[in-house]
């Protein structure tokens, strides 16, 4: 297996920590967590997801369906006492763009000390707008998100805009706080996976 070296040190660096993942649409966030979620023996847990899920309010479901970020209190309301859950003690968090709009990484982040999973890094993975409708135009032909009404062209462009807007302020605001890592995704996954490895093993070096 490959950075065997570099994930046990990760590891042993993340604990029961989190680190989180942020992205256009199409950057592979998800993807990415999974795969890193599994070589870190952590818990991925992605914001989009449990909005998607049976637990959250219809009208919270429409926001994202026209590509909007759902109001922050009721988002902070469904997300924060996620993380407290008696199952992920002890255990280490991948997240997949938990807290999308700015003002709500301080409770994200305060949530997540108190639960005993406190923040370690964030990762970016920087795609271009290219990417992003190469991407879109393939998972048309391979039908491999599900039905997922946020992907129509229409409303992508919303997604868009609601990135550049309200999260990439989050993400600049980590910038500041050193804990932000960058990564180029767009290249393979493979690739991808390989710079974010490097990237936390680079990060925690310098610590």
């Amino acid at each position: 297996m490959k950075h065997v070296r570099q994930i046990k040190k990760l590891k042993t660096w993340l604990d029961s920590g989190s680190i989180n993942i942020f992205g256009l649409p199409f950057a592979g966030k998800d993807t990415h967590g999974r795969e890193l979620a599994q070589l870190l023996d952590a818990e991925l847990i992605g914001g989009g997801a449990i909005i998607r899920s049976d637990l959250t309010p219809r009208h919270m479901k429409d926001h994202i369906a026209k590509g909007l970020l759902t109001p922050t209190d009721e988002y902070l309301d469904l997300m924060l006492p996620y993380f407290s859950q008696t199952q992920f003690d002890n255990k280490a968090f991948v997240l997949s763009s938990v807290g999308r709009w700015f003002g709500e990484h301080t409770h994200v982040r305060r949530a997540l000390q108190e639960s005993g999973h406190p923040l370690k890094a964030v990762l970016f993975i920087d795609i271009s707008i290219d990417e992003l409708h190469r991407r879109w135009e393939a998972s048309l032909t391979l039908q491999d998100r599900g039905q997922r009404h946020d992907d129509a062209e229409h409303i992508l462009e919303t997604r868009i805009l609601e990135f550049e807007t309200k999260t990439k302020p989050v993400i600049d605001h980590y910038q500041s706080e050193r804990l932000l890592i960058h990564i180029d995704g767009n290249g393979t996954q493979a690739k991808t996976l390989d710079h974010i490895i490097e990237g936390l093993d680079s990060f925690i070096g310098e610590k």
